[in-house]
Protein backbone atom coordinates (compact mmCIF):
# COMPACT_ATOMS: atom_id res chain seq x y z
CA UNK A 1 0.00 0.00 0.00
CA UNK A 2 2.80 2.34 -0.52
CA UNK A 3 1.77 3.86 -3.81
CA UNK A 4 -0.08 7.19 -4.31
CA UNK A 5 -3.73 5.53 -4.64
CA UNK A 6 -6.16 7.67 -1.95
CA UNK A 7 -6.52 5.18 1.10
CA UNK A 8 -9.50 5.88 3.55
CA UNK A 9 -8.45 3.92 7.17
CA UNK A 10 -11.05 3.28 10.14
CA UNK A 11 -10.65 1.20 13.26
CA UNK A 12 -13.50 -1.09 14.38
CA UNK A 13 -13.92 -2.86 17.23
CA UNK A 14 -16.43 -5.58 18.52
CA UNK A 15 -16.21 -7.27 21.90
CA UNK A 16 -12.44 -8.91 22.03
CA UNK A 17 -12.14 -7.95 18.17
CA UNK A 18 -9.92 -5.31 16.70
CA UNK A 19 -10.18 -4.19 12.88
CA UNK A 20 -7.79 -1.90 10.69
CA UNK A 21 -9.88 -1.35 7.75
CA UNK A 22 -8.60 0.13 4.67
CA UNK A 23 -10.50 1.33 1.79
CA UNK A 24 -9.02 2.22 -1.58
CA UNK A 25 -10.75 2.59 -5.13
CA UNK A 26 -11.31 -0.86 -6.95
CA UNK A 27 -14.14 -3.38 -8.18
CA UNK A 28 -15.30 -4.84 -4.69
CA UNK A 29 -12.28 -6.98 -3.64
CA UNK A 30 -12.59 -8.07 -0.08
CA UNK A 31 -9.62 -9.42 1.95
CA UNK A 32 -8.90 -10.09 5.22
CA UNK A 33 -5.87 -11.06 7.00
CA UNK A 34 -4.35 -11.84 3.53
CA UNK A 35 -7.52 -13.75 2.73
CA UNK A 36 -10.42 -13.89 0.56
CA UNK A 37 -13.53 -13.38 2.86
CA UNK A 38 -15.11 -16.32 1.51
CA UNK A 39 -12.08 -17.99 2.61
CA UNK A 40 -11.89 -16.52 5.81
CA UNK A 41 -15.74 -15.98 7.13
CA UNK A 42 -17.44 -19.64 6.55
CA UNK A 43 -20.90 -17.95 7.60
CA UNK A 44 -23.04 -16.52 5.22
CA UNK A 45 -24.48 -14.16 7.88
CA UNK A 46 -20.94 -12.86 8.96
CA UNK A 47 -20.28 -12.19 5.06
CA UNK A 48 -24.01 -9.97 5.46
CA UNK A 49 -23.05 -8.41 8.64
CA UNK A 50 -19.53 -7.58 6.68
CA UNK A 51 -21.66 -5.93 3.43
CA UNK A 52 -23.97 -3.82 5.52
CA UNK A 53 -22.68 -0.17 4.83
CA UNK A 54 -22.19 -0.64 1.62
CA UNK A 55 -25.24 -1.96 0.91
CA UNK A 56 -26.58 0.93 2.79
CA UNK A 57 -24.09 3.55 1.00
CA UNK A 58 -24.66 2.20 -2.23
CA UNK A 59 -20.81 1.56 -2.57
CA UNK A 60 -20.77 -2.09 -2.82
CA UNK A 61 -18.55 -2.23 -5.95
CA UNK A 62 -16.57 1.24 -5.47
CA UNK A 63 -13.86 0.00 -3.19
CA UNK A 64 -11.52 -2.90 -2.49
CA UNK A 65 -10.86 -3.31 1.10
CA UNK A 66 -8.42 -4.88 2.67
CA UNK A 67 -8.83 -5.91 6.59
CA UNK A 68 -6.41 -6.68 9.34
CA UNK A 69 -8.23 -8.38 12.03
CA UNK A 70 -7.52 -9.86 15.29
CA UNK A 71 -8.97 -11.18 18.51
CA UNK A 72 -12.69 -12.68 19.31
CA UNK A 73 -13.98 -14.78 17.35
CA UNK A 74 -15.61 -14.66 13.89
CA UNK A 75 -19.15 -13.00 15.21
CA UNK A 76 -17.08 -10.47 17.04
CA UNK A 77 -14.57 -10.14 13.82
CA UNK A 78 -17.41 -9.65 11.13
CA UNK A 79 -19.31 -6.67 13.73
CA UNK A 80 -15.60 -4.96 14.24
CA UNK A 81 -15.07 -5.42 10.56
CA UNK A 82 -18.24 -3.34 9.96
CA UNK A 83 -17.59 -0.73 12.27
CA UNK A 84 -14.39 -0.10 10.82
CA UNK A 85 -15.70 -0.09 7.36
CA UNK A 86 -18.31 2.69 8.50
CA UNK A 87 -15.63 4.80 9.96
CA UNK A 88 -13.42 4.70 6.81
CA UNK A 89 -16.76 5.23 4.82
CA UNK A 90 -17.47 8.57 6.68
CA UNK A 91 -13.64 9.53 5.95
CA UNK A 92 -14.28 9.06 2.21
CA UNK A 93 -17.34 11.05 2.02
CA UNK A 94 -18.72 13.18 5.36
CA UNK A 95 -22.45 13.55 3.65
CA UNK A 96 -22.82 9.38 4.66
CA UNK A 97 -22.84 10.33 8.19
CA UNK A 98 -26.50 10.79 8.71
CA UNK A 99 -27.21 7.19 6.69
CA UNK A 100 -24.95 5.41 8.98
CA UNK A 101 -25.37 6.92 12.04
CA UNK A 102 -29.13 6.15 11.79
CA UNK A 103 -28.48 2.68 10.84
CA UNK A 104 -26.71 2.01 14.15
CA UNK A 105 -23.12 1.13 12.38
CA UNK A 106 -21.07 4.08 13.61
CA UNK A 107 -21.93 3.39 17.54
CA UNK A 108 -19.41 0.96 19.15
CA UNK A 109 -21.42 -2.38 20.62
CA UNK A 110 -19.85 -1.74 24.29
CA UNK A 111 -21.44 -5.32 25.36
CA UNK A 112 -18.40 -7.52 26.19
CA UNK A 113 -17.71 -10.59 28.37
CA UNK A 114 -18.61 -10.07 31.66
CA UNK A 115 -16.18 -11.65 34.42
CA UNK A 116 -16.26 -14.59 36.72
CA UNK A 117 -16.66 -13.93 40.32
CA UNK A 118 -15.00 -15.21 43.00
CA UNK A 119 -16.51 -17.95 45.22
CA UNK A 120 -18.98 -18.47 42.31
CA UNK A 121 -19.52 -21.05 39.74
CA UNK A 122 -19.37 -17.70 36.98
CA UNK A 123 -20.07 -14.39 36.33
CA UNK A 124 -24.02 -14.46 37.73
CA UNK A 125 -24.34 -18.54 38.68
CA UNK A 126 -23.58 -19.09 41.63
CA UNK A 127 -23.20 -23.08 43.51
CA UNK A 128 -26.69 -24.45 44.39
CA UNK A 129 -27.34 -23.35 48.34
CA UNK A 130 -28.34 -26.38 50.69
CA UNK A 131 -29.99 -26.09 53.95
CA UNK A 132 -28.71 -29.33 55.12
Amino acid sequence: MADSTPTWYGTGRRKAATARVYLRPGNGRFVVNHRDIDVYFRRETDKMILRQPLHLTGTTEDFDIFVNVRGGGTTGQAGAIKHGISRALLKYKGDLRGELKSAGFLTRDARVKERKKYGQKGARARFQFSKR
